[in-house]
């Protein structure tokens, strides 16, 4: 409950920031034909995201006759979590991970690595495939489209702002004094303040729909150490072993698969994997 709310929180918070670059830059009209340019972008990679996504990692779908325990835990996993069935994909990579797309869930995809299947035992293979159905279920790619739709506009409006300052077209000048203080205060909020501020929210985000997606994936399976235990190989592999992806992409999945490399909480796309492990055998003690 506390996760959902936090993201109802952020994404308020992007709100308001959008609404006061916007009368700060262009206005209403300004605000709006950002908002429509960041909106038509985000809502075709929302509607095409599964064959985005899927396509950028090379994954390919599997039958149920070639894995038929993989099959058999995506459908008794979606069987418990009260969704139809995802698709089953499968990415040629030997670093064990997995992510899941799809714009709702009756078009939801879970694909996982070849490593995974090697590494996990059944139960933590559950725990994964709980976490991803989780993402679907909690219509994560949805939320996460809202937020870079936000985060987009503001960012086309502080583009907007340096256009402006080029042309010397933002807010009033006299002629003795030059530019109007004000002004370039404002002119340095939006053009390098605010967009930071948006996009540290939206990583905020980020992390705070992976906790959820934890907590939510245990609760289906009633097995919160089998996910803890499973987060905690697939980190080691990881960083050892980082996968060749999209820095775009990253964010999907369950576990940084970028690099080794220890990054500040601030500026990630995921939670620290210890806090998660923590909270969720913290959890176990309710099952």
């Amino acid at each position: 409950m506390w996760n959902t709310i936090k993201t109802f929180v952020f994404l308020a918070l992007l709100t308001v920031l959008f609404v006061f670059v916007g009368n700060l830059i262009g206005g209403k009209t300004g605000a709006t034909i950002a908002l429509i340019l960041a909106g038509l972008m985000n809502f075709i990679a929302y509607f095409y995201s599964d064959k985005i996504v899927l396509a950028m990692s090379g994954a390919r779908p599997v039958s149920p006759s070639e894995d038929p325990e993989l099959h058999a835990i995506v459908e008794e996993v979606a069987r418990r979590a009260g969704i139809p069935k995802p698709k089953v994909y499968i990415i040629p990579s030997e670093t064990p991970n997995a992510f899941a797309t799809g714009r709702n869930p009756e078009n939801g995809v879970v694909a996982v690595t070849e490593g995974i299947r090697r590494l996990l035992s059944r139960e933590e293979l559950a725990g994964v495939i709980a976490h991803e159905i989780a993402h679907i279920k909690n219509r994560d790619i949805l939320i996460s489209t809202i937020a870079a739709t936000i985060v987009g506009a503001i960012s086309y409006l502080a583009q907007m702002a340096q256009w402006s300052l080029f042309f010397g077209g933002f807010g009033h000048r006299d002629e003795e004094e030059g530019w109007n203080p004000l002004s370039i205060i404002g002119l340095v909020i939006a053009i390098i303040i605010i967009p930071i501020a948006a996009t540290l929210i939206q990583l905020a985000i980020s992390r705070s729909r992976e906790y959820l997606a934890d907590e939510t994936g245990a609760k289906i399976i009633r097995n919160p150490v089998a996910l803890a235990k499973a987060l905690e190989k697939l980190d080691a592999w990881n960083r050892a072993y980082p996968m060749n992806v999209n820095p775009a992409q990253a964010q999907m999945f369950i576990v940084n698969p970028l690099s080794g490399k220890s990054l500040i909480n601030l500026f990630s796309t995921h939670p620290p994997i210890e806090e998660r492990v923590a909270r969720l055998y913290r959890m176990s003690g309710a099952f």
